[in-house]
């Protein structure tokens, strides 16, 4: 450890201002690091608030550096992590002179597998056009010259072509220390690096999956750590629930089918007829989403268990499809050590079957008696055996013993059905991630959590008890900006319900005189696709009729990406978006000079998670509304109203529609958690505002 105080590091002659050009102290970012590095010291878990431009990456990492010991720092998505690790992380480090070593490590999905390149290079018949040919030749000189293998660093072959799911390996596919390739493994030498370095930098969805293999008994994937440093942990509630969840698809299914056949006409010919096996298993599958056909008229094509419209059809064609699962893997599993490749179909089988089998209640057709409690959203599964399959099991015994697939929690879950154009979907997920996450804190871990968004109005126990942290010590460190001077918020009058079918068409027409007086880009954030597909629309005929000729970009025409990257070039860019585009998203200077939201962001009712939530709520004798759906859309509120203030130079007008945020009761409670912006109903001031802005942007020209 550093023989120095904190504060030191961030004096104006310390070492960062020393080392970095342009930097600044800031009184807030000093008081979070220290509250970090108390935390660390005392290995306690620190809920920590933190406005956007205090710092709070350098915040945390100069007392991760000094006092952290080994530190796994988890961050929100991939690009973050990418971000971190190659500037943040190298800058402090160097500013610091702090002697140690970092490592980078994702998910086996992210990494080329030498395996299954190979296989495809052996099957060109498997390539769907030309691009994938080029695609794949890109691939394989990039598989020979890469020290990481890190598909990110390939750019020329974007992240989400398909041939990547073919080149690189999942856990059930995965051949483990049967690989003939294990030796020039990736995935092997990235976890290795991460074993051996003093901080490593993952994200929430590894993190989570290594919280779900620990509990199956495998615990090599991420290393055991110090300090836990989750970054953007406003998104840690939904990533727990979804991992601790599972799901299984008639894809899955199909695929599960091919390679089955695959494997064994190539290796175990005598065994079985694999052809047949393949077939009754493909129709099991289309039976289920012929059962599942009613589906398409109830709203969001979905259904949780109880409101199934045709149970017993349902529950015969699940029957059906387990049954024929269960012959498949059980047929699999006899010959599953005469190739890798039949033991990675017999693990699929395996898994999908668990996946299967939480499916089926007593009382209901294809039930058993081990199934009992499955009928009720109040139950859930005891975690299976603890049998560890991350790099295999060594028998087919053991594959068919138990897959402790995703789903390790006990406690209150929900089952729901998913109904798209050419798929079925199975889903079941936890009503709390409380109990499984606390508990995965290991005695003396320091835990930080850090995000912008993390309280309602001052309060953390929204958050706190999501995530089972209601001992965390917890603290909020505003930020630096002037936000009365750089911001005005404008909820216009007059506007109708938002549930009106007029709502979109006011909305639209309100919005344009600010498109017309904001001299950079606009981002309109939407809170349902079918609105962005609506809003996109209207100003496209509100441009033509104004004879306006600006760049209009839309979610879904593009990556996300693809479509920012696009919009920072562009001369005066309108981008609607919906879900993904609230958050995440850093657009600095007059890139961004206004953000309008359509409605206040309430969490659709017709998801049948928050259904069953807000359900359980209102058992207990709760309120639904002011304990869970009232926080949630203050902190997405948050979320969306801080991409407009990046900087200390940056200014802006932030629209909301929705004129419940300043006549409803409730309303105060969402507009009280945003940052101190300028206030008004009145358009007149917003335009009077936008003329002084650029009046102040001339005269500092």
């Amino acid at each position: 450890m550093l023989d120095l105080d904190i504060s030191e590091f961030f004096d104006e002659d310390g070492p960062l201002a020393t080392a970095m050009p342009g930097y600044k102290p800031r009184p807030s970012q000093v008081e979070l690091s220290q509250a970090i590095g108390d935390a660390i010291q005392d290995r306690a878990t620190l809920v920590a608030e933190a406005g956007t431009g205090i710092g709070k990456t350098w915040a945390y990492l100069v007392p991760a550096f000094i006092q952290g010991g080994k530190v796994l720092i988890s961050t929100g998505t991939r690009t973050l992590q990418d971000q971190l690790f190659a500037r943040d992380l190298p800058r402090v480090r160097a500013a610091l002179a702090a002697p140690v070593t970092a490592a980078l490590l994702k998910g086996r999905g992210n990494y080329v597998c030498h395996y299954h390149l190979e296989r495809l290079q052996g099957d060109e018949r498997a390539l769907k056009s030309r691009t994938e040919i080029q695609q794949l030749r890109q691939i394989q000189v990039f598989a020979g010259i890469t020290k990481t293998g890190d598909r990110s660093d390939l750019a020329q072959v974007p992240e989400d072509a398909d041939i990547w799911q073919r080149v690189t390996s999942t856990r059930e596919n995965c051949l483990g220390q049967e690989c003939p390739r294990i030796r020039d493994c990736f995935v092997v030498k990235a976890r290795r690096q991460a074993q051996e370095a003093d901080v490593v930098v993952v994200n929430h969805a590894l993190f989570m999956a290594d919280l779900v293999l620990r509990e199956e008994g495998v615990t090599d994937l991420l290393p055991e750590a110090d300090t836990v440093i989750f970054d953007e942990a406003h998104q840690l509630p939904d990533t727990a629930t979804r991992f601790l969840g599972s799901s299984v698809s008639t894809h899955q299914l199909m695929d599960f089918g091919r390679a089955l056949e695959v494997a064994g006409l190539a290796y175990a010919r005598e065994a079985a007829k694999w052809s047949d096996v393949s077939r009754h298993l493909e129709t099991a599958a289309r039976e289920l989403r012929l059962a599942c056909a009613p589906l398409d008229k109830m709203p969001g094509r979905k259904a949780t268990f109880e409101a199934i419209p045709n149970p017993e059809e349902f529950d015969e064609a699940l029957a059906a499809l387990r049954e024929a699962v269960d012959t498949a893997t059980k047929a699999l599993g006899v010959v599953a050590e005469k190739h890798p490749d039949l033991m990675a179909a017999a693990r699929s089988g395996a898994e999908i079957s668990i996946r299967l089998k939480r499916w089926a209640t007593p009382g209901r057709a294809g039930g058993h008696m081990e199934d009992e409690g499955w009928g009720r959203d109040d139950q859930a599964p005891e975690p299976a055996a603890d049998i560890a399959l991350a790099d295999g099991p060594s028998t087919p015994a053991a594959i068919l013993e138990g897959v402790a697939a995703a789903q390790q929690w006990t406690g209150p879950a929900v089952r729901w059905v998913e109904h798209g154009l050419h798929h079925v979907r199975l889903h079941s997920a936890p009503l709390s991630v409380a109990q499984a996450f606390s508990k995965y804190r290991k005695p003396g871990q320091a835990w930080i959590m850090t995000s912008a968004t993390l309280s309602v109005n001052g309060e953390f126990t929204h958050f706190t008890s999501q995530l089972g942290l209601e001992q965390a010590r917890t603290g909020k460190w505003e930020s630096p900006f002037n936000y009365p001077e750089q911001a005005l918020l404008f909820v216009p009058r007059g506007m109708p319900e938002p549930q009106s079918p007029q709502f979109l068409d006011r909305f639209v027409d309100t919005l344009m005189p600010l498109l017309e007086a904001s001299p950079g880009g606009t981002l309109v954030l939407c809170t349902t696709l079918r609105a962005v597909e609506k809003v996109a629309m209207l100003l496209a005929d509100a441009f033509d009729d104004a004879g306006h000729d600006w760049p209009l970009l839309k979610q879904g025409e593009g990556t996300r990406r693809d479509l920012l990257d696009r919009f920072c070039k562009l001369k005066h860019p309108v981008l609607v978006g919906s879900a993904s585009f609230w958050e995440g998203i850093d657009l600095p200077g007059d890139v961004l000079t206004l953000v309008a939201i359509d409605k206040l962001p309430f969490a659709p009712p017709d998801d049948p998670v928050i259904e069953a939530r807000l359900r359980a709520c209102r058992a207990h004798g709760g309120n639904p509304f002011s304990e869970y759906q009232l926080p949630e859309a203050a902190i997405s509120l948050k979320q969306g109203a801080g991409r407009l203030i990046r900087t200390e130079s940056d200014w802006g007008v932030l629209m909301v529609g929705d004129a419940r945020l300043v006549e409803k009761p409730y309303g105060k409670r969402l507009w009280r958690g945003l940052p101190p912006f300028a206030r008004t109903r009145e358009l007149e001031e917003v335009l009077a505002f936008y003329r002084r802005k650029q009046g102040d942007d001339d005269v500092a020209a």
